[in-house]
């Protein structure tokens, strides 16, 4: 394979062992890709920071001891540990041991402590066009479709060999080729109504991922103010019920100004009308039991912006929850509602805010089983196999409501 001459100086093992090992992965990696050709990455966002067993914190400190550097900016998704308030997580012994050693390992490498699965609304956010090399399901996705960068969905731990290299295969979503959109998904005929409700966009996504798997989709419709909170719901949901790297919203995200343009100006192979009954079974089979049980809310997946915790205040309005209602958030959302001097609001209505990880990658939720009240399609995809919960979706009121009253509420009427 040919590499450009500082790529083969790494490898060569000029910048230090662990970026030589880094170097001959990548290698290995672009010929299992297909491709000969490198990009050079602006940014780089780390999934592998997440305790999944000893031999990820092996694999960090060896290159920790390999005097291994990032080369580009690199932010941090969450951990297994809430650093901020340790006592929010429920592990102990090794376990607790080593998901700290894990998290110390990558800030080692020096990776910034961002914590969070949403570094793009913590200030980090690459421009359109711009090369990156990011994993995490819900930040590959909004990276691509929102903010018009480049990246494919990076897992552990190609993620840090590309920070440490501050390059990448060219292939894949790299490509503008592979960026065109394939298939039209033509939501015009749903009533604008419909598009007013936050709750309809996780909805939208699940759809959206059962039915495209890896697929590259535009969405004629949507409207034209449509916010980044909901873009941000949309995409992870999609990229949890399916491998959805990139969306393209007509009119909203970078390379679709209109429909044309988002598919490369040829015809789609396909295009797919939403109903309403569409939509209705997406949002049906996002909740696993029904009835009136609830023992916990759980939000943020993504982590809450604070635009999000502003919503939450106004839903609650000075009630309290009955039942544990939990909020993941990032420490750069946390820190600007400290600044405003609204925490202790959301801690007097009974709000458990953890930061730096979530409910359902790391034990944090007091009971191992029960009902699970949710307004993320991401938490309502993964909470039955990853924490044994049965899930109920509903809107943020939906979720406040029923917090304060200890049971499941639920209003359908902004569905029909």
């Amino acid at each position: 394979m040919h590499l450009p001459e500082s790529q083969a100086r790494l490898l060569a093992g000029e910048g230090g062992e662990a970026a030589a090992m880094a170097m001959r992965i990548l290698v290995d990696m672009a010929r299992v890709a297909g491709t000969r050709e490198w990009v050079a990455i602006r940014s780089a966002h780390v999934d592998g920071c997440l305790l999944h067993g000893a031999s990820g914190v092996a694999f960090a400190e060896r290159l920790v001891a390999g005097a291994g550097q990032v080369r580009v900016p690199t932010t941090l998704n969450v951990g297994a540990m809430d650093l901020r308030r340790p006592d929010n997580v429920r592990l102990a012994g090794t376990q607790r041991d080593l998901a700290v050693r894990l998290m110390n390992a990558y800030v080692a490498m020096g990776c910034r402590p961002t914590w969070t699965c949403a570094p793009y609304q913590a200030g980090h956010r690459p421009a359109a066009g711009e090369d990156v090399a990011w994993a995490e399901s819900n930040a590959v996705v909004f990276a691509n479709s929102v903010l018009g960068a480049r990246t494919n969905r990076y897992g552990d731990f190609m993620d840090i060999c590309c920070a440490l290299t501050g390059c990448a295969p060219r292939a894949g979503l790299h490509l503008p080729e592979q960026r065109r959109a394939t298939t039209r998904v033509d939501a015009t005929g749903l009533p604008d109504r419909l598009w007013r409700q936050e709750a309809v966009y996780p909805v939208l996504g699940a759809w959206l991922g059962r039915e495209l798997g890896a697929e590259v989709a535009v969405i004629d419709g949507l409207p034209a103010d449509i916010g980044e909170d909901r873009l941000k719901a949309l995409g992870a949901s999609a990229a949890s019920t399916g491998a959805v790297a990139l969306f393209h919203v007509a009119g909203v995200t970078p390379e679709a100004p209109t429909v044309a343009d988002a598919l490369g100006q040829r015809p789609p192979r396909r295009t797919v009308r939403l109903t309403l009954d569409m939509i209705h079974a997406a949002r049906d089979a996002m909740s696993t039991t029904a009835g009136e049980q609830l023992d916990v809310v759980a939000l943020g997946s993504p982590h809450f912006s604070e635009q999000e915790f502003d919503a939450l205040l106004r839903a609650l309005d000075g009630r309290r929850s009955r039942v544990p209602l939990y909020v993941c958030s990032g420490r750069h959302a946390l820190a600007a509602l400290e600044r405003r001097g609204v925490l202790s609001d959301l801690e007097d209505a009974g709000v458990r805010l953890v930061a730096d990880t979530c409910v359902v990658v790391t034990p944090v939720i007091e009971h191992a089983a029960g009902v699970l009240m949710t307004n993320s399609g991401k938490f309502a995809h993964y909470s039955p196999s990853l924490i044994g919960h049965e899930v109920v979706f509903g809107s943020l009121a939906d979720c406040v409501e029923s917090a304060v009253a200890g049971r499941v509420m639920r209003d359908a009427s902004g569905w029909q």
